[in-house]
């Protein structure tokens, strides 16, 4: 077992080598590589899922950090290191120096039957020029056929818990790189022709992705059915919406929550919780959680890990929001695999208050409260610090959270334009049911 103090002697040992160029030196990337191994060796809360050997991908990472690079290959390097965590609320974030230069096309991604399709595209000048098919599958790029890209260049550095999420994730991300350069791309149009496209890694990571939807919306469909999409649990803003759109549930005969958008950051589950004490009538327990608890003596103890006690409190119980009347209707939730964090817990709880179903895809399978640790120079990493399962006890993390009716969209529904698990879960909030 590696311990801090022979990872210290190791960076005091190392060479300064740097780049006049260079925004980190040999030394602050090998503390950055030191730093995120200590943190998540200490902090991270599930390591019981953990397949890879940590104390090896230290030392290769170590080796590699005295090498002349760029702060883009370092950021890619750590990437990978991270995403051996198997967390999909892992990440590497660097300063705004270095996201500047990071950037895709603006062009909306989306794997269906683990095959990249373009569903989108935000207007600009090369966009009206190039003006890429949508629904136009994703063939090649720079040549390479798209599941050896994603294979070899994509999914290495890919951060998810489940195979699923892990793909839908690299396709979203496939076409990222150093911002100005070109990438080629085959695509099959959905006539069945092919066409090559080129386009231009031109949105930053300091930028607004354009393609980003609303955090909170509603529709409302015929027959008093009712579409509340929560893109995001992040800000309390979605529950004063929320409140707002719904003042007394008045005319609402049907209410879908499609929260299959709802992936990353983390999000609040509190705020979830606030939204589903305006769906159940009664109380509901909530999400169970827990947290690594550090103790010393355990080592002296001759103990195989120093960790491996925990802090949890007993699962805390939700209560209706008496101030605002509660809808008593049939709820149908929509869930996939982006499904992550906070959206978890809001699926727990909701299949615990036994309110309805959730429909569509199994979610991520990364739930838990997410921490920031800060690197040299502003680099930043973050993971999971408390380990999530159902109210039940039921663990969910690294498998999700399995739908009550299956749904699964195929590449024929994408090219119909269908969403078979929206017209599911719109059937059953009608009565419509099996």
């Amino acid at each position: 077992m590696l311990t801090r103090s022979l990872v210290l002697a190791w960076l005091a040992a190392t060479p300064l080598a740097p780049l006049a160029a260079q925004q980190l030196t040999a030394a602050e990337r090998a503390a950055a590589v030191a730093t995120i191994w200590a943190e998540a060796r200490y902090n991270f809360a599930y390591w019981d899922r953990v397949r890879a050997d940590w104390d090896s991908a230290l030392t290769a990472n170590l080796k590699l950090a005295p090498e002349p690079q760029s702060d883009l290959l370092f950021c890619r390097r750590l990437r990978r290191l991270v995403a051996l965590l198997g967390d999909g609320q892992s990440a590497v974030i660097p300063p705004p120096a270095v996201r500047s230069r990071i950037a895709r096309p603006p062009l909306l991604l989306a794997s269906v039957e683990r095959r990249p399709f373009l569903l989108d595209y935000a207007e600009n000048d090369e966009m009206r020029v190039a003006r890429p098919e949508r629904l136009g599958e994703i063939l090649a790029v720079q040549g390479m056929p798209a599941d050896a890209w994603l294979r070899d260049s994509v999914l290495p550095e890919i951060s998810a818990a489940t195979a699923a999420d892990r793909w839908q994730r690299a396709v979203t991300w496939m076409l990222q790189g150093e911002k100005g350069t070109t990438l080629q791309l085959l695509l099959r149009v959905p006539g069945g022709g092919e066409r090559g496209v080129s386009v231009t890694r031109s949105v930053s990571l300091n930028d607004r992705w354009p393609l980003e939807p609303a955090a909170f919306a509603v529709e409302s469909l015929p027959g008093r059915v009712v579409i509340v999409r929560l893109n995001s649990l992040s800000d309390a803003d979605e529950v004063r919406r929320f409140d707002r759109a719904f003042a007394d549930f008045g005319g609402v005969q049907g209410l879908v929550v499609d929260l299959r958008r709802a992936a990353g950051g983390g999000g609040r589950t509190e705020l979830g919780y606030q939204i589903l004490g305006r769906l159940a009538g009664k109380p509901f327990v909530a999400a169970r959680w827990k947290t690594p608890e550090h103790r010393a003596v355990f080592r002296a103890w001759n103990e195989t890990d120093s960790a491996t006690t925990w802090y949890a409190p007993p699962a805390d119980t939700v209560r209706p929001r008496g101030a605002a009347p509660a809808y008593g209707g049939p709820i149908a939730v929509l869930a996939g695999t982006a499904t992550a964090g906070a959206a978890e817990d809001f699926l727990a709880a909701f299949r615990a208050a036994g309110r309805g179903v959730i429909v569509g895809e199994p979610s991520a399978g990364s739930p838990g409260d997410v921490a920031a640790f800060p690197l040299p120079k502003g680099w930043t990493v973050q993971f999971s610090v408390s380990h999530h399962a159902a109210p039940d006890g039921t663990e969910f993390a690294g498998t999700g959270i399995k739908p009550d009716l299956p749904v699964a969209p195929t590449v024929r529904d994408v090219l119909a334009g269908a969403d078979p698990a929206l017209d599911r879960a719109k059937a059953y909030v009608s009565g419509k049911r099996p």
